[in-house]
């Protein structure tokens, strides 16, 4: 099966990439901004699925794909917020790239990678199958662009109800190849361990659901061999966990030192999604079924990731 992936330097992608190298299924064509940064990538690991890798204005000269997977987004959510509105530009350019190509090939399936803030951003419960999108139309924020690109994608595919598109909503993911710079709880968690420095965050509990790559790896792989479905699923692990079971699972397991301070005591203002994950199941009707918990998962990378980094010598 070939493969079509639309951003490829993004971690997910590369991970997807990386782990389907081990199943021999999906040939690929990679397509991203910085082509030559992913040709690195696909020397260092000598994967040998990958036809071709070319910038996005060669995507669709060569023979046609069997499917597309569309990976093209913002992983940090710093990063997300300091570009703003700009984000509903660029989701609707590479969008409309593939929706083009499926006009011409109408058989090919598209795997568009959502995410949970497609359905706003107050997260005071879990969201099901029967929640709504919720956005503040009259006070719109920098952080409601990102949601607000991913709900106006996936209208877009609704309406489109005869062609095979697929909407992905991931809600977190972690793996071995996370970058720690970012700003992500999981990062931050890292960096505390890696620097030796107690990780400062509120008593407030929060609530994640950390997706492994080999269960997102199960979860594309069931919706590309699918009978041609225009549907939404929602990512979900076996159990998500709580920020303060998290804290003293690292704690255990990596000698993470943490420290509750107030919200001023950080020194920022965040918006808090208390719990961000998702109870809609309609990825088991593609025979969907996660091998691992959330908490399984994230030890399970972490211990990769400070093997590789280890301390900071001081």
């Amino acid at each position: 099966m070939h493969i079509a992936i639309l951003g490829a330097t993004s971690q997910i992608a590369r991970d997807f990439v990386a782990a389907a190298d081990l199943t021999g299924i999906y040939t690929f064509s990679l397509y991203a901004r910085r082509p030559d940064a992913v040709k690195q990538w696909v020397e260092s690991l000598s994967l040998n699925h990958i036809l071709q890798v070319q910038g996005f204005d060669q995507f669709g000269s060569g023979p046609s794909y069997d499917g597309v997977i569309n990976f093209v987004g913002v992983g940090d959510p710093a990063v997300a917020q300091s570009i703003g509105p700009s984000i509903l530009d660029i989701t609707l350019e590479f969008d409309g790239l593939v929706l083009n190509y499926l006009n011409k090939y109408p058989e090919t399936r598209y795997l568009f990678l959502s995410s949970g803030a497609a359905y706003g951003s107050e997260f005071f419960d879990p969201v099901s199958d029967q929640s709504h999108a919720k956005f503040s139309i009259n006070e719109l924020k920098s952080q409601d662009w990102y949601g607000i690109a991913k709900f106006h994608a996936e209208s877009r595919h609704r309406a489109l109800g005869a062609l095979p598109i697929i909407d992905i909503r991931v809600f977190s993911y972690f793996s071995r190849t996370q970058d720690i710079s970012a700003r992500f709880l999981m990062s931050d968690i890292l960096r505390a361990i890696r620097d030796k420095t107690p990780f400062m965050t509120t008593d407030h509990n929060i609530v994640r659901d950390y997706l492994h790559p080999l269960d997102f790896h199960a979860l594309v792989n069931l919706l590309l061999k699918a009978p041609a479905a225009n549907a939404v699923v929602d990512c979900y692990s076996l159990a998500p966990i709580d920020k303060i079971s998290l804290l003293d699972a690292m704690q255990e397991s990596f000698g993470l030192t943490y420290k509750y301070v107030t919200e001023s005591g950080l020194g920022k203002a965040s918006v808090i999604k208390s719990n961000y994950y998702s109870l809609n199941r309609q990825a088991a009707k593609f025979g969907y079924q996660p091998k691992l918990t959330a908490l399984e998962g994230v030890l399970k990378e972490a211990e990769f990731i400070l093997r590789q980094h280890g301390p900071r010598s001081s």
